[in-house]
């Protein structure tokens, strides 16, 4: 009965990729689950409805509202719910010699964080500047934008957001201080880039700020070798990114785990990255720039 409850509790959060999560990830029962960014459970309660285990099941987040609503889903006790960044959590499941058959990642940003502007993701809506993932930690992306350097801004926004016009978007960053709130911020790239555009000038600058708020490629980068390392034997792993630098990390550490040697640990499931079907184009439009990549664990003589 979970999974009807939860899905009702958390119509707002589609889960991204799921026919996809589900076919590379291939659950059967009995299989043990590592969710690394559970979020409101969408694609975990799929999983777990085919494994039945709930026991072995590990869900982190760091959020706490997202913690609250998996707390709601599942009775005490059943499942292990983790309020945790996903490297902590993996470095402390490496340390404990956990191994895991099934273990996914989906490192997007959830609906509710989009669509609350009290948490400062969105552009469409006003809020505070905020973006903080867990919002226990001291930096926000206000502390970034009223007192990091114009050089330190420029290099940000180029490097997380490889946003092209950089220099002069920390520029005018640095002109409209003290920046207050989501409006005020997102208005301020449109100053660079005149004219029409499909995508908001201030995409790139909110992606930016908000992977250096919550230090997310560095995060990525170190975990994905744990990743691997926390897959049993013939155990499958499937990362969802977002965007070209996370992409790009998530394909670097699985070809290298799998090439062409003789000690390979992984064997790839996907040649290149899996995106949405033109069905889900239409019912999930987050899904639009979601790139799955998959692989298993190759068992070695003797496991």
């Amino acid at each position: 009965m979970h999974q009807n409850k939860h899905q009702n509790k958390n119509q707002r959060h589609v889960p991204v990729l799921l026919d996809e999560v589900l076919q590379y990830l291939d659950p059967q029962s009995g299989e043990s689950y590592l969710d690394l960014t559970a979020g409101y459970g969408g694609h975990a309660s799929e999983v777990l409805a085919r494994t039945g285990s709930l026991t072995t099941a590990v869900l982190v987040d760091r959020d706490p509202e997202a913690i609250k609503a998996l707390r709601e889903t599942y009775k005490a006790g059943t499942v292990d719910i983790r309020q945790q960044d996903f490297l902590i959590a993996s470095q402390e499941l490496q340390a404990d010699g956990r191994q895991f058959d099934l273990i996914l990642a989906d490192l997007g940003v959830s609906s509710p964080h989009l669509n609350e502007g009290s948490r400062g993701f969105a552009i469409a809506t006003n809020g505070p500047l905020d973006m903080r993932m867990d919002q226990s930690q001291e930096l926000t992306a206000e502390t970034i934008v009223n007192s990091y350097s114009e050089a330190q801004l420029a290099d940000l926004l180029k490097r997380y957001g490889e946003e092209p016009k950089a220099r002069q978007i920390a520029a005018a960053i640095v002109r409209a201080r003290p920046l207050r709130d989501t409006q005020q911020l997102a208005a301020v790239p449109g100053r660079a880039w005149p004219g029409r555009s499909r995508v908001h000038p201030a995409t790139r600058t909110f992606q930016a700020l908000r992977i250096a708020v919550n230090d997310e490629l560095n995060q990525l980068e170190r975990s994905l070798p744990l990743w691997i390392e926390l897959l049993s034997p013939g155990g499958r792993i499937a990362v969802i990114s977002f965007h070209s630098l996370e992409d790009r990390l998530v394909k670097q550490a699985l070809a290298e785990a799998a090439g062409g040697h003789y000690d390979a640990e992984l064997h790839l499931l996907t040649k290149r990255p899996v995106t949405q079907s033109p069905n889900e184009q239409v019912f999930n439009p987050r899904a639009r720039s979601a790139k799955l990549r998959a692989a298993v664990k190759i068992k070695k003589k003797g496991n």
